[in-house]
């Protein structure tokens, strides 16, 4: 058997189909399918049994993961130790960061380390979901929490403030009792949907976004109130904060990565540059640069 092939299989068994794992392998549905059905007959075994849901291992796909996964642990280990014998700074290194960060405060960023180490081949990754550093879904994940996991190696680059804004008319009306508070109905995460559920217990949502980018649109048009961090809703002239910041809704801005990379020269590189560069936009991150309400705004 090859580890490549070893790895598609492996990719099929956590993604459930096939579709999945070529997107998370980067390559062709019919490579995943050939590949997979080539193991299977040199293995003279059934790995997986196709089901509506997707597909499910057998119990020889069962031992196998079992082993293969034994074989991944120890790959990793092995790229993770000679990734701390690196001379240079070359070589590919996947990021993964949050859509709205990702397209706006922390472009800057990721284009000046791009041209700083040309020789590194940068793959900026845009998930809001968990990752799976282990398994190298990414070499690096930037993720917003304040309990990051314990088998990650972090650095906490920032604290991301958010606060409760509006349309500056909007809120100027609600203001004036000219109209009553509407909430955005908010399904983009837990953070976001806990503190709309306290900040509007009667739930009286007929509008529903489950997108920050989403949510900072609707809120241009008027559409009510909600939850942004700070470095969004300050940055947007159309809009004002209705609420100011409170501390228990500050989020640490985290830079993970797993333990066998804490030696690789690119990842070190990147992590140094990303210390640097977000010293330049804190105020921004804590909700601490000039803001406007709607009482400023009259």
């Amino acid at each position: 058997m090859h580890w490549d092939d070893l790895r598609i299989f492996l990719a099929v068994a956590r993604e459930g189909s096939i579709s999945g794992a070529a997107k998370r392998l980067g390559v062709q549905h019919s490579t995943v399918s050939r590949r997979l059905r080539s193991l299977e007959e040199r293995l003279a075994t059934r790995l997986l049994e196709r089901k509506t849901s997707g597909y499910e291992l057998t119990e020889a796909g069962e031992e196998l993961k079992f082993t293969a996964s034994k074989v991944e642990v120890e790959i990793l280990e092995f790229e993770g130790a000679l990734g701390g014998l690196d001379k240079g700074a070359a070589g590919e290194l996947r990021v993964t960061a949050i859509n709205n960060m990702a397209s706006s405060i922390l472009m800057p960023m990721f284009t000046h380390f791009s041209t700083a180490y040309p020789d590194i081949e940068l793959h900026v990754q845009v998930s809001n979901r968990f990752v799976r550093l282990a398994e190298r879904d990414a070499d690096i994940a930037i993720r917003l929490t304040n309990t990051p996991t314990d088998t990650l190696i972090g650095t906490r680059l920032a604290t991301v403030a958010s606060a409760v804004y509006g349309a500056k008319s909007y809120c100027a009306d609600v203001q004036a009792g000219a109209i009553e508070e509407k909430w955005l109905g908010i399904e983009c995460c837990g953070f976001h949907i806990g503190w709309t559920k306290d900040a509007c217990p009667e739930h009286d949502h007929n509008f529903f976004v489950d997108d920050t980018l989403l949510t900072l649109a609707a809120l241009r048009e008027g559409a009510g109130l909600s939850y942004l961090p700070c470095f969004m809703g300050d940055s947007d002239p159309a809009l004002v904060r209705f609420r100011p910041p409170e501390r228990q809704h500050d989020l640490g801005l985290w830079l993970l990565y797993h333990r066998d990379l804490s030696r690789t020269k690119r990842v070190r590189l990147f992590r140094e540059h990303m210390l640097d560069e977000i010293k330049n936009v804190t105020p921004l991150f804590e909700g601490r640069a000039p803001m406007r309400t709607p009482s400023a705004e009259k």
